[in-house]
């Protein structure tokens, strides 16, 4: 068994000004970060946690080496908390996926609200569980499924990156099969669309990742847009494995080149690393936002001028 197209896509939304996802579309790794903070913050830990995840080496295997990357993620953001009084307090949720040709396993590590969901056989199930209130609630009976989706603290969490100077990680694998498309994705698409209309967006797109992706966001956006949506998706399909490539990585936050205005990253099969990290920007929706706010500011200042000079 081996991966086959993969694809990552991110956009702003239609309420927030700028996007502080990240991702990360580079097999055998995927991931998504979702920060939080004050002024930028969000925006640099988000950064700095996919920077971090993007060091995976060929040794990197299994439960016990994602949560190593994760760890390593958590004490990169606290550090730069400490000695940045601008990003203090910032913070990152995360949920990374290790493919393992040789085990065919895929292994799930987990910080926070951002999920991971496997389509299989026509239906989804969700893999990862909340680390937020609403979910400790549902869980506890206090609060029914459906109850969670409309309470007004469903975006309050409970466990995320930076935050202490170490945290839990919960890891698992998943046994991989031929046909299978895992998705990962930030909570601005699961507080917008329902995992019935995730599962029916990748069955109409056909499985096929860099479509099904395109799709998410739109159904998010379509549906208000709250907050900034990120999903990347990769299917595991029939044959061998290619020889193992190096996968020491590193480098900038700068957008792949080819990559489209939301921040699309598609691979019809694992290729060389490209040196450089998979973390797009604003999407279409934050920089019409960020246009509209503009113009009227220059408004309000043409009509604050005009009044001056006549009076």
């Amino acid at each position: 068994m081996r991966l086959g197209r993969a694809a990552g896509v991110t956009d702003t939304g239609r309420r927030r000004l700028r996007n502080e996802d990240a991702f990360i579309c580079e097999p055998p790794l995927f991931a998504v970060a979702d920060g939080m903070g004050g002024a930028r913050a969000g925006e640099v830990a988000a950064g700095i946690a996919a920077a971090a995840l993007e060091e995976v080496r060929s040794e990197t295997r299994g439960p016990e080496g994602i949560v190593a990357l994760i760890a390593e993620a958590n004490r990169r953001i606290w550090e730069r908390s400490l000695t940045d009084p601008e990003t203090a307090g910032m913070g990152a949720v995360v949920t990374a996926a290790l493919f393992d040709a040789v085990g065919e396993t895929v292994a799930i590590g987990h910080v926070g609200d951002s999920r991971a969901y496997l389509f299989r056989d026509g239906a989804i199930e969700q893999l990862t569980t909340d680390h937020s209130l609403v979910a400790e609630l549902v869980q506890s009976g206090v609060l029914t499924p459906e109850e969670a989706e409309r309470h007004p603290q469903r975006s309050a969490i409970t466990r995320a990156l930076g935050t202490e100077p170490t945290v839990d990680v919960d890891a698992f694998t998943v046994k991989a099969e031929p046909g299978d498309v895992f998705l990962l994705c930030s909570d601005g698409l699961s507080i917008m669309v329902a995992d019935e209309g995730v599962a029916a967006a990748i069955e109409a797109a056909d499985r096929d990742p860099a479509r099904s992706a395109e799709a998410l966001v739109a159904a998010a956006n379509a549906r208000g847009g709250e907050d900034n949506v990120t999903v990347v998706l990769f299917e595991t399909i029939e044959g061998e494995e290619a020889e193992d490539e190096p996968l020491e990585r590193g480098g900038s936050s700068e957008p792949e080149p080819g990559s489209d205005s939301m921040g699309t990253q598609a691979s019809e099969e694992p290729e060389e690393p490209s040196g450089s990290l998979n973390r797009h920007g604003a999407g279409p929706g934050g920089r019409l936002a960020a246009l509209l706010l503009i113009v009227a500011l220059l408004g309000v200042a043409t009509l604050a001028l005009y009044w001056g000079v006549t009076r």
